[in-house]
């Protein structure tokens, strides 16, 4: 009688490690306990001013920061910067967190790189909602939010069409104006009638072709030139 065939182990997904930027104890504290009672998801560090988030994220490399975008010494944007600048690949993805939606330093947040924004206000499971969609290196737009900041940018600062525009093909275009309306990959592929990892071929296409660090970047880009216009 042949021997009973041991249980194949399944392994488990990695633990997404999350640093808290916010001078406020309370808030950080309130962050925590709804983080970490999450299975998968670990907060391993806090941050009272930007000029500590920086230190300590460099210090412990987490999966995904929440970053308050005003903050002492140095702001979200600022830090943001500083934390993003040369870390390659393997940068944390930043989720910068405001009061408002209409907060002109979320979108000069998302210029310099963060992920997406998110609002204080936010229920724990668009909180717990949000970590995961970034740590999976999707984006998180609200795209009604997003116009509106692009379209005050661009009253301020007339778009130029740079050279990427032309060398993007029909169907990298398309994508571009799906991912502006803050739809995943899974979401992308469904309307497109095309496997998630074929739209995943396009986006990486167009972040090259945009010099865009990820999505979220590329959008930006998408509207600062002119090749999505907010009022369209």
């Amino acid at each position: 009688m042949p021997a009973p065939s041991s249980p194949v182990a399944v392994p488990s997904a990695p633990v997404i490690r999350i640093v808290l930027a916010d001078d406020e104890r309370m808030v950080r504290t309130a962050l925590r306990v709804i983080l970490d009672a999450e299975p998968g998801l670990q907060v391993v560090g806090e941050a009272a001013t930007g000029a500590e988030a920086v230190s300590v994220v460099r210090e412990l490399r987490p999966d995904v920061v929440l970053m308050d975008v005003r903050m002492p010494e140095i702001d979200g944007i600022q830090a943001t910067r500083r934390i993003l600048s040369g870390a390659g690949p393997d940068a944390p993805r930043i989720v910068v967190v405001t009061t408002f939606e209409n907060d002109a330093y979320v979108y000069d947040a998302l210029r310099v790189g963060a992920a997406g924004f998110l609002l204080k206000r936010a229920a724990p499971e668009e909180l717990v909602g949000a970590v995961r969609l970034v740590a999976r290196s999707d984006s998180l737009l609200y795209p009604a939010a997003v116009r509106g900041l692009a379209a005050e940018h661009a009253r301020r600062h007339p778009p130029a069409a740079p050279a990427w525009v032309s060398r993007l093909t029909d169907r990298e275009a398309e994508v571009l104006r799906h991912m502006a309306k803050g739809l995943t990959n899974a979401e992308i592929a469904g309307l497109l009638g095309v496997g998630p990892a074929t739209v995943k071929t396009h986006v990486a296409a167009v972040l090259a072709k945009t010099g865009a660090r990820d999505r979220t970047q590329a959008v930006i880009v998408a509207y600062e030139s002119g090749f999505i216009r907010p009022n369209a």
